[in-house]
C-alpha cells in the first residue's frame, strides 16, 4: 500500500540555486513536450508515445547543455507524468495538460537514489544533503521523493512509500453515520452532532486585503514587487493550512468512532457557479473532505459509501419516509404532515443518508450472495483504471508534529 509523508526541507542558499535551475530545466522540457505534442497532433491526428518524449533528451542535452544542471531521472519522470496525464484526459479523469510558469509552484522528481541520514535528506545530482524537518517516521521503501516550491519560497520533500502491507477488506459490521455538509455548519451526522464552519478565508481576509493593497502600490519588475507578492502568498498559504489541519482532525474522528461512513454525492463543480456562494463553497472544502474520509477509511478496513446527489434527503421523513414537495433553503425545522414529527432540516438529512446508504449495502450484499461468490460490494482494485505511474496512487498523510499535536484528533 502506497502512502505519502511530506516534510518541510531548508536547503541553504547555495542548494536553492540549485533547485531553481532544475525546477527551471524540468520546466522547460515539460513545456517543449508538450508543444511538440500539440503541433504533432495539429498535423498528424496522433500522439506522441512516452519513449519517444524520452528518446529527445539526449539530444536536448548536446543542444543545450544546461539541461545537464538537472537529475537525469528527474526528467524522465517530466516525461512520464506528462503522458500519464494526456492519459488522465483521454479517459475523463483530468483537464488537457497546461504550460506550466516560471510564477508559482515548482516541482520536481526523483525516483531513484533518495535516503535519509539523520536529520537530513539526500537528493542525487548537485544538491546533496537538505536538512529535514522529520517530524515523524515512516515505515517502507522510499519510491519517489518530489521536492517542491511554494509561492512563499517554502520548500517541502514529498515521500512516496511503499509499506507492503495490503488494503485491508471492508467490513460493514460496526456503527454507521450519515453526514450531511452545509456552510452555516460544516458537518452535521445522523448522531445530531454538529460542527462549526471554522471560516478559514474570513479570518484571514482582512490580512488579505491588506497584503494585496500593498502589492498593488509597488512598481512591476521591482524586487519590492516580488517582495509583496511572497506576503500576499504566505497569506493564503497559512489558510491552506489551517483548513487541512481542521479536516484532517475531523475526518480522523469520524473515521475513528464509526465502521460505516455515508455521505452525500455533491456537485461542488456545478455548485461553484454560483457567484453568491462561490467563495464560501471554495472556502469550506468539501471535496478534500471527502478525499480524506475515502482513503482513511480504506487504511482502517472500513466502509465508505457515497449516496446520488438527487437523493431527497431534506425532503423526506427518516420516520414515515413521507416526502414534502418543496422545502425552501430557509426553512431548517419542519413537521411531517402524515406522522407529525419534527424535524431538524439537517440532521433528518443525515439520517436519511445514512439509512439510505445501509439499505444500498444490504443490496449489494443480497446481489452477492446470489451470484455465489465472496467478493465484495466494490470488488477489484481502488486504484483507477489505465494508470501507469505510481506517484499518483499514494494519499497523504496527516500533516503535523507529534510533539505540538498532543490531544489531536488526526
Amino acid at each position: 500500500m502506497y502512502k505519502g509523508y511530506k516534510y518541510r526541507i531548508y536547503p541553504t542558499d547555495d542548494q536553492k540555486a540549485s533547485l531553481a535551475k532544475a525546477f527551471g530545466c524540468c520546466r522547460w522540457y515539460w513545456n517543449l513536450a508538450l508543444n511538440l505534442c500539440q503541433e504533432t497532433y495539429l498535423k498528424t491526428g496522433k500522439g506522441l508515445s512516452r519513449g519517444y518524449i524520452q528518446g529527445l533528451l539526449p539530444g536536448l542535452k548536446k543542444e543545450y547543455p544546461w539541461l545537464t544542471d538537472a537529475y537525469s531521472q528527474s526528467l524522465q519522470v517530466v516525461a512520464l507524468n506528462l503522458s500519464t496525464a494526456y492519459k488522465n484526459f483521454f479517459e475523463k479523469r483530468a483537464q488537457l495538460p497546461r504550460f506550466k510558469s516560471k510564477h508559482g509552484r515548482q516541482s520536481l522528481s526523483y525516483p531513484a537514489n533518495v535516503k535519509f541520514e539523520g536529520d537530513y535528506i539526500k537528493l542525487p545530482g548537485k544538491i546533496g544533503l537538505v536538512y529535514c524537518h522529520r517530524h515523524r517516521e515512516f515505515e517502507g521503501t522510499i519510491k519517489t521523493v518530489t521536492v517542491s516550491q511554494n509561492s512563499d519560497g517554502q520548500y517541502y520533500a514529498s515521500v512516496l512509500v511503499d509499506d507492503g502491507k495490503e488494503t485491508p477488506s471492508q467490513s460493514t459490521e460496526g456503527k454507521a453515520v450519515g453526514i450531511d455538509v452545509g456552510l452555516t455548519h460544516f458537518a452535521i451526522t445522523s448522531d445530531g452532532s454538529k460542527y462549526d464552519n471554522p471560516r478559514h478565508f474570513a479570518k484571514h481576509h482582512r490580512n488579505l486585503k491588506r497584503q494585496q493593497q500593498k502589492l498593488s502600490r509597488k512598481q512591476k519588475g521591482s524586487q519590492n514587487r516580488t517582495k509583496a507578492q511572497q506576503k500576499v502568498a504566505k497569506v493564503y498559504s497559512k489558510t491552506v493550512r489551517c483548513r487541512e489541519d481542521f479536516l484532517h482532525k475531523l475526518s480522523r474522528q469520524i473515521v475513528n468512532e464509526n465502521q460505516v461512513i455515508a455521505v452525500e454525492n455533491l456537485n461542488v463543480k456545478g455548485m461553484v457557479r454560483n457567484h453568491k456562494l462561490a467563495k464560501a463553497i471554495s472556502d469550506v472544502g468539501w471535496g478534500m473532505f471527502t478525499t480524506m474520509l475515502k482513503y482513511k477509511a480504506e487504511w482502517e478496513g472500513k466502509t465508505y459509501i457515497e449516496v446520488d446527489r438527487f437523493f431527497a434527503s431534506s425532503k423526506t421523513c427518516h420516520v414515515c419516509l413521507n416526502r414534502v414537495d418543496s422545502l425552501s433553503l430557509d426553512i431548517r425545522q419542519w413537521q411531517c404532515q402524515h406522522c407529525g414529527t419534527c424535524h431538524d432540516r439537517d440532521v433528518n438529512a443525515a439520517q436519511n443518508i445514512r439509512n439510505e446508504a445501509l439499505r444500498i449495502l444490504r443490496l449489494c450484499s443480497v446481489q452477492v450472495l446470489s451470484l455465489g461468490t465472496s467478493d465484495t460490494a466494490w470488488g477489484g482494485s481502488v486504484r483507477q483504471p489505465g494508470k501507469t505511474s505510481v506517484l499518483l496512487d499514494a494519499v497523504p498523510v496527516e500533516s503535523g508534529s507529534p510533539i505540538l499535536a498532543k490531544g489531536r484528533v488526526g
